[in-house]
């Protein structure tokens, strides 16, 4: 597109994905062009209020020389074929997570991506959160100890997910782990590396085939475990997210799904407190329990401990999930801007990110349907 604006186009627009529309539409150097590929109400009336049309041919979309880049909004099991013929027409690509339904598809796209050179990217937008990179600096400062145990508790909403929705069949959404799991799996391996799952179970609602919530554990490295936890069985006014980790010395807390606030609970001396202090400016802290003399020496993990006080310290303002979630999606559309115009500008997420956590949400669902796959290896 002229006038150095990159045009965007858009397959699917329901609900999430004019949410995120008008998030990227507001980038700077970024101009909504063009839609295709859907004739729901909400697409429609996005359709209407940028003033664009909405072709039934996506080979229409895919060929517009005013098209740049493309942002796939649609089901998954629609990801891999639509985004490989975007990128086959030369077109750079930005697809709702997961990147694909196997991870398969997803090397097939990033090699695709690669001999193109074209920007191919999942939707996952949990890194550009300022609390996601005050999490790793504590980590990497070893501020707390080292990292021995983490959570992830995601009591999410079905409200709006009848039993006829696409979310419930496997074929389309990939089920759980693969459909939601693939941007908290990324998270942890933000912080700690890449994991390995060593269990992972699946659960029914009852009288149904619905399978409504999982759990799985993914080791990192020689010593944390974290247990990862995604039901939808709540209803809207309860839906609500719990994030933790467990250190040597104490534990973090973040709340929501997109985390909006931390929570700090230690026993730390006088240079921790201050690191603490300084790595989150405007903190709230709370002197639980001060220490002096004898009182100052404790163990654990066969550790000595100097410690002046135990904190419990507050961080953020527990501001609404969705401005925030607005900030970042805005946050990751200019990042891959950047990379459009600059190849050499290092983004915060590539594509290894949709292509690694696919790779664990789906070693994951296998673990959780054994005997699925063994019927697949016996053709029965």
């Amino acid at each position: 597109m002229g006038d150095n604006l990159i045009g965007l186009g858009v397959i699917g627009c329901g609900g999430f994905g004019l949410f995120a529309l008008q998030q990227f539409a507001q980038v700077p150097g970024v101009k909504f062009v063009a839609m295709a590929g859907t004739h729901r109400p909400a697409a429609l009336a996005a359709a209407a209020r940028f003033g664009v049309e909405n072709d039934d041919n996506l080979e229409t979309l895919f060929q517009r020389d005013d098209v740049d880049l493309i942002y796939i909004a649609t089901p998954p099991f629609l990801h891999h074929a639509q985004a490989m013929a975007a990128l086959e027409a030369g077109k750079h690509v930005i697809v709702e997570k997961p990147l694909a339904m196997t991870v398969a598809q997803a090397d097939e796209l990033v090699a695709k991506a690669r001999q193109r050179d074209r920007l191919l990217v999942a939707n996952l937008m949990q890194r550009y959160n300022p609390l996601f990179d005050k999490v790793s600096r504590l980590i990497e400062g070893r501020m707390l100890g080292e990292v021995l145990h983490g959570t992830f508790e995601n009591y999410a909403s079905d409200e709006n997910l009848p039993a006829s929705h696409w979310f419930w069949d496997p074929s389309k959404s990939g089920g759980i782990f693969i459909e939601h799991g693939v941007h908290f799996f990324d998270m942890f391996a933000g912080w700690l590396g890449s994991g390995r799952v060593e269990s992972a179970q699946v659960g029914t609602r009852p009288g149904t085939t619905i399978e409504e919530h999982v759990q799985s554990t993914v080791r990192y490295g020689a010593v944390p475990w974290v247990n990862f936890y995604h039901g939808f069985h709540q209803t809207g006014r309860m839906d609500r997210q719990e994030l933790r980790l467990v250190f040597e010395r104490g534990d973090i807390t973040l709340h929501d799904w997109v985390p909006t606030r931390l929570q700090i609970r230690a026993v730390v001396d006088e240079r921790q407190s201050r690191e603490l202090s300084d790595l989150l400016p405007g903190a709230r802290l709370d002197v639980v329990e001060p220490y002096g003399g004898k009182d100052r020496s404790c163990r654990g993990r066969g550790h000595e401990y100097d410690v002046y006080q135990k904190i419990d310290l507050a961080f953020g303002d527990g501001q609404a999930k969705s401005p925030l979630y607005s900030k970042l999606l805005r946050a990751m559309m200019a990042d891959q801007v950047a990379w459009i115009r600059d190849r050499n500008h290092r983004r915060v997420v590539t594509e290894a990110n949709g292509r690694d956590s696919l790779v664990t949400a789906c070693a994951a669902d296998a673990l959780a349907h054994p005997q699925r796959d063994r019927l697949a290896e016996t053709g029965r």
